[in-house]
């Protein structure tokens, strides 16, 4: 079974929440250029699921007005 939309969410969290100690662990080293991709890429994660998480509210939001 595919995972829900909720654990997809939750995963997006972690997977951002890792880039971030990644990042402040290059930063500390000096590699400030790892430091910000990890950054970047630690923002796409959390927008990804920011955006995945609207989508649940509107599909929740539309069940219940159809219900």
């Amino acid at each position: 079974m595919p995972p829900s939309p909720h654990s997809r969410v939750a995963e997006l969290h972690n997977l951002a929440a890792h880039a971030h100690e990644a990042a402040a662990a290059a930063h500390e080293k000096g590699d400030h250029l790892s430091a910000h991709e990890l950054s970047r890429q630690a923002h796409e994660y959390s927008a990804k699921a920011y955006q995945l998480s609207i989508e649940i509210k509107a599909h929740a939001e539309a069940a219940e007005h159809s219900g």
